[in-house]
């Protein structure tokens, strides 16, 4: 058997794009990780995933034929991962898509000429499989490319037949690859299909030609589409032929590192091979998911990240890899990706410290899971319990990050086990629970709403980027859930024209405000919002007349509104700056909101801003601000725009061409928002408040212009309020209240003085109602008008004149009951106890209550019960000392 010629990981994905491109392909980047306007992924798990829109029919593809090589994340048995050498989370899927253009033969033949002459494999080795009805595809693998029907097999519609419950669906035809005989399990008769290793599947042609209504009914679509997908791992084990996809070209490498860390070897020892596999595939997904913005979270794709990361740092632990090593190895991770990926160069201050900061917590939760587990044995042991319950084990599990495996190995070497059935059953119920709280959804795991029902060749055009007036012709109109031909006074509903002013809501910045109008009636815009396929919806209500489909209207852009927002807009970019330049180039945006009154901004950090550092922040922008500098925006490719050190977006998705804004020789980003002519139209700045909002994620709500004004306005008014209440000038409000406290002082001390000498008083002469039990002196008596802090120090204070032995008061205040118990040391050797004889009592007065063996309270709703009690006070002194 020929085998075919080495090529790496990095060069067989080149080859592949490019044989495409040169099938009249376009070339796309990878899609973001995180699913964009998709609710039925949590992420990005396939090739055809972000392509979806395409596949509806919901938005129209920059082109007919598109090629990707499209990062992707399963998750689904993290548990396994590592277990053997077939599985990872991280991967990466080789596609060419076909969107009612080519079919069956072209896609057949590019598989064909693209892994024989392109790649080189042995045309020997390769075997196709056909779904068993589809006598087309078959044909073409036997009449025309001239592979033997011996050859070619046929399979049912579980292997061989892609559906996602109602939807486009259709047959599939897969390659399959020869390994050898030394990959084979040596039985008789093994083949393709076998479960054993030596025949591998490295290609899988979907034919997009059916529609299933759902209950199993199935139309010819009128636009088929080609979905074809190749694992580039799967392929580089293949090419390079090696036994798995840890031993592929760069994962190799990244593994080889793992192991001088760990100063050990590969494939000698199974558990060590287990977290070697671990560490090295997690550390992989962990960095491609920071570079796509996603942070360690207690949810979602954040809780997601957080468990590969924290699974990787404990097998770390278990391989001997001492101190912090992720960030280490996620630098072995950039370098050998970043050909295809260079994101991750861009990203590699904030994935590296992003990875330091999770690990470092990581070490204390597993140092504060061993305590909880030790105080879990202790339980044990008392009730002689060998087994560990499986909601304990859970609750390691889940509320601090304990691997249960680590759980069982622990409790292994004192003899103990661990309820494993009961752990897998509180797991279960937890995935049930979140199963159910997930929303119901169509195929893109979004919400149906009016806007999928318009035609996706609809698309508009904005053109407000130095305007704010146009005219345009309707070619949409909607009610809040219809089409309609016609909007009329008072109705809400949605205008899509061909071209228009307003911007909509996009990377933070708010949609524009305004008014569409001509001579048959008036709609006020009140936002503007993007919808699928490149069209801009404007949302509102009409105030007048009548529109319909159509006609002309002029529509006019709120000037007040925008220039509001463009100087809070223009604002972040200079915040974006200063923050990197006094904290460090770990920050990146993560998320904004801006509209006309104020300003958020949402940035990666690991530790609240210091005053001194926002003051910092605040002045740096605003010295950018005084110095008024040109806002220049140009138009540009995306590789242009990075040479200009413009910064992109964690997670966004550019087009061809990109806006770059350019603030002076301080601010350079991609941004596709409206700005101010200059920065010295913002006037000023104010940060209002920082705060965390997730873990390594803090939010900054700020001011400018119109909007600080009237910040200081409101201040203003309440100043002056502040002060007429203090009947003085805000100028001696400081003073002013520094004396009120020491009046308020001096008042509480008299107060608590003569609150101590009513209690005194209302005892009376307290010392003859002392009673001797068991050689005790026991006090059991009523006080008035004294609440509990009161009672606490009159308490003290009788101690002293008691000596040693126990003191019980009870009082009425407000028809209520309050009760105090204390005992001296001399007394809690003898065998009182404050808690248990307050417990004793305060039933008697309609209550509850405890505390430890030297003082105890309790508060109760029966006033009449209290001589009661404080008999039964003396009894149970009585019962605790025989």
């Amino acid at each position: 058997m020929k085998e075919p010629q080495y090529r790496g990981v990095n060069e067989l994905r080149r080859m592949f794009l490019e044989f495409f491109e040169s099938k009249g392909h376009l070339a796309m980047k990878s899609f973001s990780l995180v699913p964009h306007n998709d609710n039925s992924l949590l992420l990005i798990n396939s090739g055809m995933a972000p392509l979806k829109p395409y596949f509806t029919g919901q938005e129209i593809p920059p082109r007919n034929r598109v090629t990707t090589c499209q990062k992707c994340i399963r998750t689904g048995d993290i548990e396994n991962i590592g277990k053997t050498a077939r599985h990872g989370t991280f991967f990466e899927m080789l596609g060419n898509f076909s969107f009612g253009d080519y079919f069956k033969t072209e896609a057949i033949h590019w598989t064909w000429e693209f892994l024989t002459d392109v790649v080189g494999l042995d045309p020997d080795r390769l075997y196709p499989s056909v779904y068993l009805d589809d006598d087309e595809a078959f044909g073409i693998w036997n009449k025309e490319i001239g592979i033997p029907a011996e050859r070619i097999f046929k399979f049912g519609k579980e292997d061989n037949f892609w559906e996602h419950g109602s939807g486009p669906c259709g047959p599939c035809s897969e390659v399959y690859y020869d390994r050898g005989e030394a990959f084979g399990c040596g039985k008789p008769g093994c083949t393709v299909g076998c479960d054993c290793d030596r025949y591998i599947e490295v290609w899988n042609n979907v034919f997009t030609q059916f529609d299933n209504d759902g209950h199993g009914h199935y139309t010819e679509l009128e636009h088929k589409n080609i979905d074809t997908g190749m694992g580039l791992e799967r392929l580089a084990v293949v090419v390079q032929g090696v036994d798995s996809l840890f031993t592929v070209d760069t994962n190799k490498a990244l593994l080889d590192r793992v192991c001088q860390l760990a100063h050990t070897e590969y494939q000698k020892d199974h558990e060590t091979d287990v977290s070697l596999r671990i560490v090295t595939d997690h550390v992989k997904s962990c960095t491609f998911m920071i570079s796509d913005g996603i942070m360690p979270s207690n949810e979602g794709r954040g809780y997601v990240l957080r468990r590969l990361l924290r699974r990787a740092a404990r097998h770390g632990r278990k391989l001997g890899i001492e101190g912090r090593f992720l960030a280490g190895l996620s630098e072995t991770v950039i370098e050998l990706s970043k050909d295809g990926y260079p994101e991750l160069e861009e990203k590699q201050a904030m994935i590296f410290k992003v990875l330091s900061e999770e690990e470092e917590k990581f070490n204390k939760t597993i140092d504060q899971g061993l305590s909880i587990l030790g105080e879990m044995e202790d339980e044990m042991q008392k009730t002689g319990n060998k087994c560990l319950s499986g909601a304990n084990a859970f609750k390691l599990y889940d509320t601090y990050g304990f691997p249960l495996d680590l759980t069982k190995e622990i409790l292994e070497e004192r003899g103990c086990t661990v309820d494993e059935d009961g752990f897998a059953a509180a797991m279960k119920e937890q995935k049930e629970k979140a199963r159910k709280a997930r929303k119901t959804t169509n195929y893109m795991g979004a919400d149906v709403t009016v806007y999928q029902s318009i035609d996706p060749s609809v698309t508009t055009e904005f053109i407000g980027y130095d305007r704010l007036t146009a005219d345009s012709r309707v070619t949409v109109l909607t009610t809040e859930d219809e089409l309609v031909q016609a909007l009329t006074d008072g109705q809400k509903g949605t205008i899509i024209v061909e071209q228009t002013p307003f911007y909509g809501t996009m990377g933070g910045q708010q949609g524009d405000t305004g008014v569409i109008s001509n001579e048959n009636g008036a709609f006020k815009v009140e936002d503007t919002i993007h919808l699928q396929g490149g069209k801009v919806g404007h949302v509102g209500v009409m105030t007048k007349g009548m529109f319909q489909v159509g006609e002309n209207v002029t529509l006019s852009v709120c000037a007040h509104n925008r220039a509001l927002t463009c100087k809070n807009h223009s604002a972040t970019h200079l915040l974006q700056k200063a923050l990197r330049k006094v904290l460090g180039d770990h920050v990146e945006q993560a998320g904004s909101y801006v509209d006309a009154g104020r300003l958020r901004f949402d940035f990666t950090h690991f530790s609240a801003m210091t005053p001194d550092e926002i003051k910092k922040v605040e002045e740096l922008v605003n010295q950018e601000i005084q110095a008024s500098l040109p806002v220049v925006t140009q138009v540009m490719t995306l590789e242009e725009a990075k040479k200009t050190g413009a910064m992109a977006l964690f997670g966004e998705k550019y087009g061809d061409k990109v806006r770059v804004v350019r603030m002076g020789d301080f601010s350079t980003e991609l941004c596709g928002g409206t700005h101010v002519p200059n920065t010295g139209t913002i006037a000023y700045f104010k940060i209002i408040s920082e705060a965390g909002i997730a873990a390594g994620v803090r939010r900054i709500e700020a001011l400018t212009s119109e909007g600080l004004m009237k910040h200081y306005q409101e201040v203003e008014e309440e100043l002056q309020e502040a002060a007429r209440t203090a009947k003085t000038t805000p100028s001696a409000l400081t003073s002013k209240i520094q004396s009120l406290l020491e009046e308020i002082k001096t008042l509480h001390s008299e107060n608590e003085k003569l609150k101590s000498k009513l209690a005194n008083d209302s005892l009376g002469d307290v010392m003859s109602q002392v009673k001797e039990v068991n050689g005790l002196k026991v006090l059991a008596a009523r006080v008035a008008g004294v609440d509990m802090n009161g009672m606490r120090n009159l308490g003290d204070q009788l101690k002293d004149k008691l000596g040693e032995g126990v003191i019980v008061l009870a009082c009425e205040q407000d028809g209520k009951v309050n009760l105090m118990a204390t005992a001296t040391d001399s007394a809690q050797k003898k065998g009182a106890h404050a808690g248990n004889l307050i417990k004793a009592i305060a039933g008697l007065v309609g209550g509850g209550g405890g505390g430890r063996p030297n003082m105890a309270q309790a508060g109760g709703k029966n006033p009449a019960g209290i001589d009661d009690a404080l008999k039964k006070a003396v009894e149970t002194v009585e019962e605790q000392t025989k």
